[in-house]
């Protein structure tokens, strides 16, 4: 009997040991859209294919709302609990490659909780900042969304994110203003005077609930139809 579960404790190890390796090779998540993203037809002629690419407020979005998606020529590539750096290397394959217009890029709050390690604001912001450029050279519309308010994680309580979010935000917009991209402020309309969400549009302070996504559904489509009216910078 004592043998017998050693033995399955080893299975178990080696299972999980394996997992880890896996996970590992594959930090940025570069397989989860392997097989979406090859069986993806060319935009068809005068398709204005959108690519909203993000964390988990990106995939809980389609989870919540894929009416949103599947009445629009949107496609989501949101991974939970990914930062900035995870989707600057996917970029190429999950968003340039598929031909969009437009590029929705909402990313930057699980830096600021250290999912993947320390990182500080200038990280966040260089790597925001080589998404948005890679996008532009290649012919891509760049709207870039503010972070949503958030007063703590619950994952990672204390870090006390507020006003690091609004100084984030603040660089997005004058980055926007200056490369001619367009400023998504969701934060304005979702936020407490302290700097947290409402509590109606959130399911635990850092999600959106299905009312936070009906307030940033209208914003977004008029981000979206801006940037289709102007054209990629040089």
């Amino acid at each position: 009997m004592k043998s017998n579960f050693i033995f399955k404790s080893l299975i178990m190890a080696v299972s999980l040991f394996s997992g880890l390796q896996l996970n590992a090779q594959d930090w940025p998540n570069l397989g989860r859209f392997s097989k979406e993203n090859a069986a993806l037809a060319a935009p068809a002629k005068g398709e204005n294919r959108v690519v909203f690419m993000g964390n988990s407020i990106t995939q809980g979005w389609i989870e919540k709302r894929a009416d949103f998606f599947s009445n629009n020529p949107y496609i989501n590539r949101g991974i939970s609990g990914q930062t900035t750096p995870q989707m600057l290397i996917r970029f190429r394959q999950d968003v340039i490659a598929l031909q969009p217009k437009v590029v929705v890029i909402l990313a930057g709050t699980n830096d600021i909780a250290g999912n993947t390690g320390p990182s500080t604001l200038e990280m966040i912001e260089d790597n925001l900042a080589s998404m948005a450029e890679l996008a532009n050279a290649n012919g891509i519309r760049v709207v870039l969304s503010s972070v949503l308010p958030v007063l703590d994680y619950p994952w990672k309580k204390g870090l006390e994110p507020a006003e690091k979010i609004v100084t984030l935000n603040a660089w997005m917009k004058a980055y926007c203003e200056k490369k001619g991209f367009i400023y998504l402020d969701y934060f304005t309309p979702m936020a407490t005077e302290q700097h947290g969400m409402k509590s109606e549009l959130t399911t635990d302070g850092v999600h959106a609930s299905v009312a936070g996504y009906k307030v940033m559904e209208p914003l977004v489509v008029e981000a979206i139809t801006k940037a289709l009216k102007s054209k990629p910078r040089k």
